[in-house]
């Protein structure tokens, strides 16, 4: 009888065990290994985060340029806001003074919801005045600061005022709504103030005057 023993030169069994055993394992060429790709990536990513951040450079004229043209946008964007608090301050003068007409008191309601839209970000204008975006260069920095306060100056301070008169226009006597009304008006000229000094330190910096921002000065309004 013959044994069934498998002589030296027969061809491996793929499925023995032995032969797994025994295969050496095949390594993939360094570049294909995991952690190589992934760094590979990492640094792809911090390098294009690092062009991205470069500064770029540019002309002072092309700066110039670039800031009066983001002045312009805050001014169009503010402008329906700063029509409609002066009139709001206008008609409490005017409430205040007894010098409304009974056609003008009856107007008065649909008017102040009117100057109360103007001012907040239902009016798209308020909206696309948040989203502007200022350059990176350092008047450029001072302009994206002039965005954040004419931003705050429309849809918190004039806006709070606005919402104010509203309240003083059914019940004068509210001592809450006037101490109030006192808070917003120091805030109105506070940064109106602010977003005037960024656009003359923009100024500094470019040798340039610039367009101012289109935020009134408005009357005191209360104790007068």
């Amino acid at each position: 009888m013959t044994d069934n023993i498998a002589s030296p030169s027969d061809p491996q069994d793929p499925f023995d065990l032995d032969g797994i055993i025994a295969e050496t394992p095949t390594k993939g060429a360094w570049y294909k290994r995991t952690w190589v790709l992934v760094t590979a990536a990492v640094v792809v990513v911090v390098a294009a985060s690092v062009i991205v951040d470069l500064p770029s450079h540019t002309t002072v004229s092309a700066d110039i340029a670039d800031q009066t043209s983001i002045m312009h946008e805050i001014n169009t964007d503010v402008g329906g806001c700063a029509y409609a608090i002066q009139e709001t301050f206008t008609i409490y003068q005017d409430m205040k003074t007894g010098q409304l007409s009974a056609a003008d008191r009856s107007l008065t309601p649909s008017m102040l919801r009117d100057d109360q839209t103007a001012c907040s970000f239902t009016n798209s204008d308020i909206f696309d005045l948040s989203n502007v975006q200022a350059s990176g260069s350092p008047a450029g920095k001072n302009i994206g600061q002039v965005v954040d306060v004419s931003t705050l100056w429309v849809s918190s301070d004039a806006l709070a005022a606005i919402e104010d008169i509203q309240n003083l226009s059914v019940n004068s006597g509210s001592t809450s709504t006037i101490a109030d009304l006192t808070k917003q008006e120091g805030l109105l000229a506070k940064d109106r103030a602010r977003a005037d000094a960024y656009v003359e330190a923009a100024d500094r910096i470019l040798g340039a005057k610039l367009p101012m921002p289109d935020l009134p000065a408005l009357p005191h309004l209360v104790g007068t």
